[in-house]
């Protein structure tokens, strides 16, 4: 165990790590001017690929009471042209950076398809209605799990919350569980999305769409 852990604390060098990208490119002329559109058909392809487990996997960065981004993956459940709705514990660290600071930023990686999605906007939360909805369609599974976890808090131990789960699930046996207050939905309506093609040599493309008025998008190319 100790050499394995002076070996590990010796570092790693990864410089010969290469990989070619030569799957697509991204053209001015083969897309949409509106970006929630390529989104939409690059969310397609990616699922229809067959090649990526959870394609609705995002990582959203937040800024801490502490000062630092902090980035986590979280589970993309609806998008429009309202913005991308997530669901969480409004207590968790995450949710407690979002009503400190609401600005927050979405990266999708789809790495079989050589393609990356940042966006950035402004988190909100949705309707309690809106919230209770997608809550009432979770698994009763996950439904425990929402009230049995205090998600970000200290737990002494893995047996403190399994007393946790037994607990809830004794308290609602037989009858329908309902939203917890702590918990429910963010949207966030974007302010940019930019996004990654891989390309041969390390010339990717990557176009930034920046939101001018409600209804209307600029685009840019941008150096890889």
């Amino acid at each position: 165990m100790y050499l394995a852990e002076t070996s590990a604390l010796m570092g790693h060098n990864l410089q010969s790590y290469r990989k070619s990208y030569e799957k697509s490119e991204l053209l001015e002329s083969e897309v949409s001017n509106y970006p929630l559109a390529l989104f939409s058909t690059w969310f397609e392809e990616a699922e229809a690929s067959g090649t990526i487990e959870e394609v609705n996997a995002v990582g959203l960065s937040t800024l801490g009471k502490d000062g630092f981004p902090k980035t986590r993956i979280v589970l993309l459940k609806e998008y429009n042209e309202t913005g991308f709705v997530i669901y969480t514990n409004y207590s968790s660290e995450k949710g407690q950076s979002i009503a400190n600071y609401n600005k927050v930023c979405l990266s999708f990686f789809w790495p079989s398809v050589e393609r990356q999605v940042i966006i950035k906007g402004q988190a909100e939360k949705v309707s309690e209605e809106k919230s209770k909805d997608y809550f009432n369609q979770r698994p009763r599974g996950s439904q425990i799990g929402a009230w049995a976890s205090d998600q970000s808090a200290p737990v002494r131990d893995r047996a403190s919350l399994e007393a946790k789960k037994a607990e809830i699930e004794k308290k609602f046996q037989g009858q329908e569980i309902p939203k917890p207050p702590f918990w429910g939905g963010y949207v966030i309506s974007p302010i940019s999305y930019e996004f990654w093609q891989g390309r041969p040599n390390r010339l990717h493309d990557r176009l930034l769409y920046t939101k001018t008025n409600p209804n209307s998008w600029s685009r840019v190319r941008l150096a890889p």
